[in-house]
């Protein structure tokens, strides 16, 4: 039962464990991009170009690694290690000033996945007051026009920033420029600024990120941003626009890419609503580019680029904006999905790359439809609102309904109504964390494409694992001298504390796997407006449900022992091979589980996918069902049989 309390334990720490943000972690973080972007003043050509320089990227890179075992433990610890110190040697060797680059971001990266902090403002901040903010707390030093020539900069070592230096300002992302501003700067005078509001630091941060980038380029950065879907397809949102650099930011030339940061840095809130308005088609641009570069690559002969780019394209792209279109048509969504998932099963499969490039112009056709989807206004009305709020709840909510009401019935029916509170407090707490899970992806952290799966499918196998079993069990009750034998031989006695806790954590499990899946599509509703008949569809949907909660109880009541484990434990069966079905299926839309598919039907309804792999675990767990239920009827017979 310790595994259980653990599993329950650790399920919710992942929801919430992102708001703690670890301080000794973003310290490493700005070194780390310190080195990036500073280390090809210190080495050029395999030799020392300036021993100040060299020395602090020697003196950062060991600060940075000495600072790794002082961070909490973590599994990843002996991955950022040797991170550390590869680039440590990289350092010492005077490597290449791109490859001391890729490795200090890559362990940049590493350390935020294992750490995380916010990594984007929860609102667009004011930028009209940055330019007086600027003079009163920056000038002295940076100096008025930022090009680090401030009144109280000689004699400074380091000198502080030069900000109108291009080649450095294309590496620096708002993100970064806000968390030394927001710290400060080990090593250097550049002092923490978190006295001033958590607004006016970002917008100090866009400010400064603007010196590099001359005001004559905005006009034709916001035609860039206007008519070229794909970059902003590439930063789709307020958290990637402070995160992207402006080195080839787009995938544009440089000089393209220079005149869309002025742009976005002086106009961050009209780049946004234009975003926006593209209401999930950016994500769906994203989700066309990758899949192209994906069978470009398959046609190269790099299938293992082409997976990840394939890969990409479902995750990054079609996943964003799953839920837009899954309220608005249900039908293309599963369409879509299908084709996705057809085109990286014929590069698993090894399939020439006609077929590849087949298969991805049926996907693109169903992404042109679905952009289509998603911009028709007359179909976002608030009868759309209602009834996808309607059919959401209910589709996601009678599911783990059933399995509650199952347990919650049982106990009632055996009369160990002691442990009825600790079914409560899992499907309590699953609704808690479900709204934890809101706040987070709303105000802190985005999901991604592969965590929502993954969290989908680990929970979806571990609830199919623990239903067999008690399936198998419910089975063998059903007959009436078992269960006058369970009566006799266990009634007296109270459940144990590890039982109740484990019927807390399937009811945690099965609750918050539902509401993981319903807070994404109701986020994604909520945004296109019609708030009142958003509610209106929610409650209409949790009346139903408590009515069909009532209905189930109450029936249950009336039933024989031997019928209603009968019924319970066909469909507690059912069940266990829908959630296996849906969980592989999950695992494989996110890269963990290989696919092999064929021609078959979609029936999401019982979990059933057309890949091998599913159908396989699907025939198993029914196998394993079919064994026990086979044995649990011999047994009776046998007890039968005997007196």
């Amino acid at each position: 039962m310790r595994t259980f309390r653990l599993l329950s334990m650790l399920l919710l720490l992942a929801v919430a464990g992102a708001a703690f943000a670890n301080p000794q972690a973003q310290t490493l973080w700005r070194l780390l991009d310190y080195i990036a972007v500073d280390y090809p003043a210190a080495v050029s050509d395999g030799k020392v170009v300036s021993e100040l320089e060299y020395g602090e990227m020697t003196e950062f890179s060991a600060t940075v690694r000495e600072g790794l075992a002082q961070l909490p433990a973590h599994p990843s610890a002996p991955a950022l290690d040797a991170q550390a110190g590869a680039l440590q040697d990289a350092i010492a060797a005077k490597a290449s000033p791109t490859e001391v680059e890729r490795q200090a971001r890559a362990l940049a990266e590493a350390l935020l996945e294992a750490y995380p902090v916010p990594r984007g403002p929860d609102h667009v901040p004011d930028l009209s007051a940055a330019a007086a903010l600027y003079q009163q707390n920056c000038a002295s030093c940076h100096g008025a026009t930022g090009a680090g020539d401030g009144p109280i900069s000689a004699g400074m070592d380091p000198p502080p920033i030069d900000f109108t230096d291009p080649e450095r300002a294309r590496q620096r992302s708002v993100f970064a420029l806000q968390q030394v501003i927001d710290q400060g700067l080990e090593g250097t005078t550049m002092v923490s600024y978190a006295h001033l509001p958590e607004e006016q630091r970002w917008a100090l941060a866009f400010y400064v990120g603007q010196f590099a980038f001359p005001k004559d380029g905005v006009a034709r950065g916001e035609g860039l941003w206007r008519d070229n879907a794909e970059v902003r397809a590439a930063i789709p949102d307020l958290t990637a626009l402070v995160q992207v650099r402006p080195a080839g930011l787009g995938g544009l030339d440089q000089a393209a890419a220079d005149d869309l940061s002025a742009y976005l840095r002086r106009q961050p809130q009209s780049a946004m609503e234009i975003a926006q308005a593209d209401q999930g088609g950016g994500a769906l641009a994203l989700a066309r580019t990758r899949l192209r570069e994906g069978v470009a690559a398959y046609g190269d002969g790099d299938a293992g680029l082409a997976r990840d780019k394939v890969l990409s394209a479902y995750l990054d792209g079609v996943e964003p904006a799953e839920p837009l279109i899954g309220t608005r048509d249900t039908a293309l969504l599963r369409e879509l999905e299908t084709a996705m998932a057809s085109v990286r099963a014929a590069i698993g499969n090894g399939a020439d790359a006609a077929e590849v490039q087949a298969r991805a112009k049926t996907a693109e056709a169903l992404l042109d439809r679905a952009e289509a989807t998603i911009s028709d206004n007359a179909s976002a009305g608030a009868t759309t609102a209602f009834v996808g709020a309607l059919v959401i709840l209910l589709r996601e909510g009678l599911e783990a309904l059933l399995i509650v009401i199952a347990m919650m019935a049982f106990l009632r029916k055996a009369g160990r109504t002691e442990a009825m509170p600790y079914v409560h407090g899992g499907w309590i707490g699953a609704l808690v964390a479900g709204g934890a899970t809101w706040l987070a992806a709303t105000y802190l952290i985005d999901i991604s494409g592969a965590s929502r799966e993954l969290t989908e499918g680990f929970a979806a196998l571990f609830a199919a694992a623990v239903l067999v079993s008690v399936g198998i069990w419910m089975h063998g009750k059903s007959q009436a001298n078992a269960w006058q034998r369970y009566i006799r031989d266990k009634l007296s006695h109270a459940l144990s504390r590890g039982s109740m806790w484990f019927l807390f954590l399937l009811a945690f499990v099965v609750v918050y796997r539902e509401a993981f899946e319903t807070v994404l599509f109701y986020a994604a509703l909520w945004s296109q407006g019609h708030h009142g008949a958003i509610l209106a569809g929610a409650a209409a949907a949790v009346a139903a449900l408590a009515v069909i909660a009532w209905l189930m109880l109450r029936y249950s009541r009336r039933m024989p022992f031997g019928a209603f484990f009968a019924v319970s434990a066909a469909l507690v069966a059912v069940l266990a091979v829908v959630l296996a079905g849906k969980g592989i299926a999950a695992l494989q839309e996110a890269g963990w589980v290989p696919m092999a598919m064929f021609d078959g039907p979609r029936i999401d309804l019982l979990g059933i996918h057309p890949t091998v792999q599913g159908i396989t675990v699907q025939l198993a767990v029914l196998a394993v069902l079919v064994i026990g239920f086979v044995w649990n009827t011999r047994n009776a017979r046998a007890a039968v049989t005997a007196r």
